[in-house]
């Protein structure tokens, strides 16, 4: 933790910002999610990213990489396993979708990137690499079977239970970094 501590202080110093107090680190080769407040680890999930390589590219379905912060929480009003569509409760629990697909559920925590060129804007080749005009999220799954491996569309992954918990601990602006 003290390396992944240096290089997002490096980080926030380079981009003039302050580190925060709680920090998800979302691991993409061990597939889990840790979160930490005031530098102790409060708790590690299981979670899932993409099923693509790793890619801050608008359309590669790929998990972005780098320091981003919570732009918005959403559905901290609805019950576990609400299913969203844009952002918006459909007013169906996962269980009753025939859909099989991987569903936004429980809680949505949209991310912004911080690192322009990066994970925000555009890089230097002029493609879109922003985080949060690509939708990507940390949200709870109807598919709580593949935790652990890769099987996103990018997003990040997390059980109901642990995204329900998870969104009563964290704010707007707090760090979320992801590693390979």
């Amino acid at each position: 933790m003290d390396e992944i501590k240096e290089s997002i202080s490096k980080t926030c110093a380079e981009l003039g910002i302050k580190p925060a107090d709680r920090l998800l680190v979302v691991r993409i080769g061990a597939q889990t999610l840790q979160f930490f407040r005031g530098g102790e680890l409060v708790r590690s999930y299981p979670a899932c990213t993409s099923l693509k390589p790793p890619s801050n590219v608008k359309d590669s379905l790929g998990t972005p990489r780098g320091l981003h912060e919570i732009a918005e929480r959403i559905g901290g009003e609805q019950p576990a396993g609400m299913v969203f569509k844009a952002r918006r409760p459909t007013g169906r629990h996962f269980s009753e979708h025939e859909d099989n697909g991987n569903l936004i559920t429980s809680r949505i925590l949209w991310l912004r990137g911080l690192e322009p060129g990066r994970n925000a804007g555009r890089d230097e080749h002029g493609n879109v690499v922003d985080t949060y005009d690509r939708y990507v999220y940390i949200h709870g799954t109807n598919r709580e079977d593949r935790l652990g491996h890769p099987h996103s569309a990018g997003c990040v992954l997390l059980g109901n239970q642990a995204i329900v918990g998870l969104y009563d601990e964290v704010r707007v602006g707090d760090h979320v970094v992801i590693l390979d």
